[in-house]
């Protein structure tokens, strides 16, 4: 199991466009296979920091989520946005889960 928080911040102005932006890359995980990852993005009560939690079974699904094309396009524009060094991707170690949908060979 892969887990993984990132978090940052935009600058005001862009917030809306961000959000989105999420909301097409979201559109487009819910295509694939729901039973392989997790994805949940949240905002924080600043309005312009945000926060992503995402599980994956293994590698492959870790990196056929990263390369949705509306993904990479919502990661760029993000990054041209000025982060101003806010961007931290955190590896977070798996404990437990309220559904065994994720947890290594179950189905």
């Amino acid at each position: 199991m892969i887990t993984v928080q990132v978090t940052y911040t935009v600058k005001p102005g862009f917030a809306a466009k961000n959000q989105e932006n999420i909301q097409r890359f979201l559109a487009d995980f819910k295509k694939l296979d729901d039973t392989a990852f997790w994805y949940h993005v949240s905002l924080m009560d600043d309005g312009v920091t945000f926060s992503h939690f995402s599980a994956y079974r293994d590698e492959e699904i870790q990196q056929t989520v990263l390369n949705v094309p509306s993904f990479k396009a919502f990661q760029q524009e993000r990054d041209e946005s000025g982060l101003n060094g806010s961007h931290a991707v955190k590896m977070l170690q798996f404990v437990g889960a309220s559904s065994a949908k994720l947890i290594p060979g179950r189905p």
